[in-house]
């Protein structure tokens, strides 16, 4: 029986990198850095893997536009005081060399810069076996559909032979809005419940489920 998709579309954080605590940490630090009112985590999480205005504006709505670059300089300052101790979630990478080994075209959309997705590549040992990826520096950010539709163009993939998988509902209304169909993974940012609400094909709860789904239906 020959595959149900050609081409694998991940998000970044909180699917493949266990990351969603550090950036609830770092948006708050930088939020604190500034004298704001510091955002619940649950408020921190639901932003994850939106773009970068569209971030600050949900969290911050009185904060003045000329106090953005503050703001996202604080908050990098953070993160990047401890990118270097996230690790991938079990079984990632060994699920990650088993798909690309299997056949499947990979990508990575996410919301991180590409200077800030360069660096994950390299340090997760996983580059060399993505085969495109668009990251939120490069076009419009999620929940618009731009990402995926860069990367089907770049692959020359269908809508319907392509798969997104992430861990926020912006993934999964990405993944509507550019008529894809997606799992989710309920182990990241967002609850597994509100994953559930959007009608994703899955909702999984570790990375080696995932691979087990895919194996079996893509």
């Amino acid at each position: 029986m020959g595959k149900s998709f050609d081409l694998l579309v991940f998000d970044w954080d909180g699917t493949l990198v266990d990351s969603a605590g550090h950036i609830v940490h770092s948006i708050q630090a930088a939020a604190g850095d500034l004298g704001l009112d510091l955002p619940s985590e649950q408020q921190a999480r639901y932003i994850i893997g939106l773009g970068l205005v569209d971030a600050l504006t949900c969290l911050f709505p009185e904060l003045s536009r000329t106090d953005y670059p503050r703001l996202v300089e604080r908050y990098r300052h953070h993160y990047l005081a401890g990118d270097h101790k996230l690790a991938l979630f079990a079984g990632a990478s060994r699920g990650i060399r088993n798909l690309h080994a299997s056949g499947f075209s990979l990508a990575v959309a996410t919301g991180k810069s590409r200077q800030g997705l360069d660096r994950a590549f390299e340090s997760s040992g996983l580059g060399v076996f993505f085969h495109a990826s668009r990251c939120g520096d490069e076009g419009l950010p999620k929940p618009h559909p731009d990402m995926l539709v860069y990367l089907m163009k770049a692959l020359d993939v269908d809508p319907r032979r392509t798969l997104m998988i992430g861990d926020t509902t912006h993934d999964l209304d990405m993944a509507r809005s550019a008529g894809v169909p997606a799992v989710a993974v309920g182990y990241g940012a967002h609850s597994r419940a509100s994953l559930e609400a959007h009608r994703p094909l899955a909702c999984v709860m570790s990375f080696t489920e995932l691979t087990r789904w895919v194996r079996q239906n893509g």
